[in-house]
C-alpha cells in the first residue's frame, strides 16, 4: 500500500495541537499522522522553539525546509500567510470562502485559487477552540420552561383548515409535560394554557422559563424585560417568578425546546385528528401513556420519576 502523503496543513495542525498538550499517540488517533512522524516533528519542534505558545506558528517554507519537503508542495497556501489575521476575521464574521477569494484577488492582488483558501479556512476552523455546552440542574419543583411549537392544520369550526400552535410547558427535574394545542398565541390563551397547565400538575414552580414571547414580553431586554401586566398579575397570583430568556441565548430554553422537538417527532406524525378537541384528548393520552413514562435520554431517568 502507498504511503499516505501528509499535508502542510496537518503538520501546522499537530504542531498547534502539540501546542495545546496534545500527546503523539492522540495525534495519530486523530488521523493527522502516525505515530512515528509525530514524533519525529515534536523533536523537531522543540529544538526549534516552535511549541511556544507566545510565539506565533512558523512559515510553511520554514517547516518544509527542515523536513526536507520541496518548497513546491505548500506554496500555494503559504501566500495566504500574510492574509491570515484578516481572513480569521471574514470567517467569523461568517463570510464564505468564494466571497473571500473575490475579496482578495479585488483587493489586494492575489492570484490564487479556491482551493488553497478553502485549505486555510478549514486550517482555521480546526485551530479555533471547540464550543461547549453544560448541563443545567434544577431542583424539584424550581423550575418549568414554556413555549409554543408550530402544530398541524385540523378542521376550524368554521369548516377551513387552520393552523394549530402547541403550547408546551415542562418541568424541568422531570421533564413530565403539559401539552395543549390552541388557534392563536394570544395573551389570552397564554394565561389560559398556565392555568390549565397548573390544575394538570397540582403545583406551581418557583418559576417559569419563558423565551421573549411577544404575548408574555413586551419588550426583549437582557436585563430590564417589560412584562406584560396581565401576565405579571397572573404570576404574582400564583406565586411564580417570570424568567424570560435573554434574546439570542436560546440554550436556557432547551428543555422545553427539546420537548417540542420530541413532540413533533413522535406524536404528530401518522395520526389523523378530526378536530381542535380529539387533537388535544390525543395529546394527554400520548402524554400520559408514552411521553409522561418514558426513560430521558439525557437524565436517564423515567420522566414520571419526580415532579
Amino acid at each position: 500500500m502507498a504511503r499516505k502523503k501528509i499535508q502542510m496543513h496537518q503538520y501546522r495542525q499537530a504542531l498547534f495541537r502539540m501546542r495545546q498538550g496534545d500527546s503523539d499517540r492522540t495525534i495519530a488517533d486523530s488521523k493527522l499522522m502516525g505515530r512515528k512522524t509525530a514524533s519525529h516533528l515534536r523533536d523537531l519542534a522543540l529544538k526549534e522553539g516552535w511549541l511556544d505558545k507566545d510565539q506565533p506558528l512558523p512559515e510553511d517554507a520554514e517547516i518544509a525546509q527542515l523536513l526536507g519537503k520541496p518548497k513546491r508542495a505548500q506554496s500555494t497556501i503559504s501566500t495566504l500567510e500574510k492574509h491570515r489575521e484578516l481572513i480569521v476575521k471574514w470567517h467569523e464574521s461568517k463570510v464564505n470562502g468564494v466571497v473571500i477569494q473575490a475579496a482578495l484577488k479585488r483587493d489586494f492582488g492575489w492570484t490564487g485559487s479556491y482551493s488553497s483558501v478553502r485549505r486555510m479556512l478549514q486550517e482555521i476552523k480546526k485551530s479555533q477552540p471547540i464550543k461547549t455546552t453544560w448541563r443545567l440542574h434544577f431542583d424539584p419543583g424550581e423550575a418549568a420552561q414554556v413555549d409554543f411549537g408550530q402544530g398541524p392544520l385540523v378542521a376550524h369550526p368554521d369548516g377551513k383548515l387552520k393552523r394549530t400552535w402547541a403550547f408546551v410547558m415542562t418541568l424541568c427535574y422531570s421533564r413530565h409535560q403539559y401539552v395543549e394545542f390552541v388557534w392563536d398565541q394570544t395573551v389570552a390563551t397564554w394565561l389560559g394554557c398556565h392555568k390549565r397547565a397548573f390544575e394538570w400538575f397540582g403545583a406551581v414552580p418557583q418559576r417559569v422559563i419563558i423565551d421573549n414571547a411577544k404575548c408574555a414580553i413586551t419588550k426583549a431586554c437582557r436585563f430590564d424585560p417589560v412584562v406584560q401586566r396581565s401576565y405579571a398579575e397572573c404570576a404574582e397570583g400564583y406565586g411564580f417568578k417570570i424568567d424570560p430568556c435573554p434574546p439570542h441565548d436560546p440554550q436556557k430554553k432547551g428543555i422545553v425546546e427539546a420537548g417540542v422537538k420530541y413532540l413533533k417527532m413522535n406524536f404528530l406524525p401518522l395520526r389523523v385528528f378530526r378536530s381542535l378537541e380529539d387533537l388535544n384528548e390525543q395529546a394527554k393520552a400520548w402524554v400520559m401513556k408514552e411521553a409522561g413514562i418514558r426513560e430521558h435520554g439525557t437524565t436517564r431517568q423515567f420522566t414520571a420519576s419526580g415532579i
